[in-house]
């Protein structure tokens, strides 16, 4: 199973309907880790104002909304 990686922070809006619209379809098909960039001086450095930033393989798939389109090309390649 793959695993997708949303770079995101507290209290973000624009991180929480990501997640939100993600994880139906990811059900199953992909793990999800959240990381919180203000735990992270290294995350926080590259991200700060740019979450939440969805990546796969070190590989950044879409950044602010969900790419649909993306994931589930994502998805379908690696069945």
């Amino acid at each position: 199973m793959l695993e997708l990686i949303v770079y995101s922070r507290r209290g973000c809006h624009l991180c929480e309907d990501l997640l939100l619209d993600l994880e139906p379809l990811c059900q199953g098909r992909a793990e999800i880790a959240v990381r919180d960039i203000d735990t992270n001086n290294e995350w926080l450095s590259e991200y700060d104002t740019a979450v939440p930033v969805l990546c796969y393989k070190g590989r950044e798939i879409c950044r602010y909304h969900l790419d649909r389109e993306a994931i589930n090309a994502l998805l379908a390649s690696e069945k």
